[in-house]
């Protein structure tokens, strides 16, 4: 792990002092030689934002931040509505190529696209490190994440199919036949702006499906970059580069994605509100859609719990990724006969949380994606404030240049207080006491998402109630470990206002897919 975050400030040396003056250098990062590795990647000063065979783009020029100093990366030229056209004709066209090509073929190429994804790991996810904000290992991780779903699709692309079924009439039978049902759109989030549509992209195209990727406006480097390393692959093959297309965008290109009749499957990961807009769209014309919401996920800890695997796993799902995981535990439930105990134990460990520059090897936690949601984080802690809450330890903006806020403990709200069933997307950790187990299963379950739920107990009958019919109503049910970290072998995804999609592992694939009997 450290070996990856000195690779990277290796890539990234100290910056600032001795430098040139603004004047006589371009102000964006990628024109310094301290970040000459983003040309690697196929980047420069100016990018085009759109690929279906060939890059383009019509569209405004968006510029890209990085938020642990909030100074310019690069331009990316956006698509407009002409471009999106044009990439969807062509898309389909390419289905036609790609959904005639033997499944375990089409396997071949996906675990192609893995193999390139490992020879850019370090400098992609460096790359993810410097837009997204999120610390190296994480940035790494994510791209590692994509690698491991293409080496899942490739076993899977030998394994999708329906059964034989017996029939009534004599001499017949039932087939169950699976057919990819044409184009995925994916629209993804800011948060994990390159495994996300690992997840969906290695899956649909197994299925044999083409796909239109639409990434987060802020991270749009990160998807050109992605398709660079995509496209190059599907060249080498002699494939039609359509087949994962690329139109960067804001709202008109998704508002059009949800809309069009000819995107088969919409995928979208992105905030409930935003998701409910999408999903009545794409409902409107009795579309396909998968989503991945938001979640206010909690951790019961009861009396009987083992503190050495509490604090380090509290620690870890509230704060990693600075409390912008959708897995990010906001909800903390404490026994009260053990909730001074823990809440100190916490705050001491919030303490030596090492804050600085995501590429920095010693950093545990960097910046906040952007100035907004630094606003809308002192937001939050105003309102916990007002309705009761005690701040124990954080709650302030770090005097630093970038979005980099304090992680922030709260105690002393009541279970249904407004603050603690509004999903923020920031550090802020409610810690809550109760009493029985019935009461506290309840208050995990009374939130309107559903994604994420773990507690910590030595108790077998609890656990397994737990497990049940009247224990956790969420999509993803943890015992003795964080909400956060999910592995890729599993359908990930959630219930309730967390949209009720399934991405990644097990059975999900058959969201790509369209059966006949």
């Amino acid at each position: 792990m450290l070996g990856l975050r000195r690779a990277f400030a290796a890539l990234l040396p100290l910056p600032r002092a001795g430098s040139p003056p603004a004047a006589a250098m371009s102000t964006l990062l990628i024109s310094q030689e301290r970040y000459a590795w983003l040309r690697e990647l196929g980047l420069q000063e100016e990018n085009p934002g759109v690929y279906n065979g060939r890059w383009g783009g019509r569209g405004q020029v968006v510029t890209t931040y990085c938020p642990a100093n909030n100074e310019p990366i690069a331009n990316v030229r956006q698509g407009n509505l002409e471009d999106y056209e044009e990439t969807v004709k062509k898309a389909k066209e390419a289905w036609k190529v790609w959904a005639d090509i033997p499944a375990p073929r089409r396997g071949e190429i996906v675990r192609q696209i893995g193999d390139a994804l490992r020879q850019k790991i370090k400098v992609l996810g460096s790359l993810v490190s410097l837009e997204m904000g999120k610390i190296f290992v994480e940035g790494v991780g994510e791209v590692q994440e994509y690698v491991d779903v293409c080496d899942y699709a490739v076993g899977l692309s030998r394994m999708i199919g329906g059964p034989i079924l017996p029939s009534e009439r004599p001499g017949h039978a039932l087939i169950e036949q699976w057919n990819p049902v044409g184009l995925v759109g994916v629209i993804t989030a800011f948060n994990f702006p390159v495994a996300v549509y690992g997840w969906n992209s290695a899956i649909a195209m197994i299925c044999g499906n083409t796909c239109l990727w639409k990434g987060a406006p802020t991270t749009s480097l990160v998807s050109v970059a992605v398709t660079k390393i995509i496209a190059k692959v599907l060249e080498d093959n002699k494939l039609p580069g359509a087949i994962c297309s690329l139109v960067c965008g804001g709202a008109d290109i998704g508002t059009a994605m949800a809309r069009d009749e000819r995107v088969d499957l919409l995928s979208f990961t992105g905030s409930t509100k935003v998701g409910k807009q999408v999903a009545l769209m794409v409902q409107e014309r009795f579309g396909r859609s998968l989503l991945e919401l938001g979640g206010n996920n909690a951790i019961i800890v009861f009396e009987d719990a083992d503190l050495n695997l509490v604090i380090p796993s509290a620690l870890f799902a509230a704060v990693g990724t600075a409390g912008q995981r959708c897995t990010t535990a906001r909800r903390l439930f404490l026994h009260e006969s053990i909730h001074d105990e823990v809440v100190a134990k916490l705050a001491k460990a919030y303490a030596q949380v090492r804050i600085g520059d995501p590429w920095d090897s010693d950093t545990l936690y960097g910046p906040l994606h952007t100035k907004e949601a630094v606003k809308m984080f002192l937001d939050a802690v105003e309102q916990a404030k007002q309705q009761g809450g005690s701040v124990v330890c954080g709650g302030k903006v770090i005097n630093r240049p970038g979005n980099y806020v304090e992680p922030t403990i709260v105690t002393g709200l009541p279970h249904n207080a407004p603050i603690v069933h509004t999903e923020t997307f920031a550090p802020i950790l409610y810690v809550l006491k109760f009493k029985e187990e019935e009461e506290v299963f309840a208050w995990n379950n009374e939130v309107k998402q559903g994604l994420s739920s773990s507690i910590f107990t030595k108790d077998l009958g609890r656990i397994f109630r737990w497990l049940g019919p009247k224990g956790s109503d969420c999509g993803i049910v943890n015992v003795n470990i964080p909400t956060s970290g999910a592995e890729i072998g599993g359908a990930f995804g959630g219930e309730k206002h967390t949209g009720g999609g399934r991405e990644s592992g097990s059975d999900s694939w058959k969201l790509y897919m369209r059966r006949s009997t």
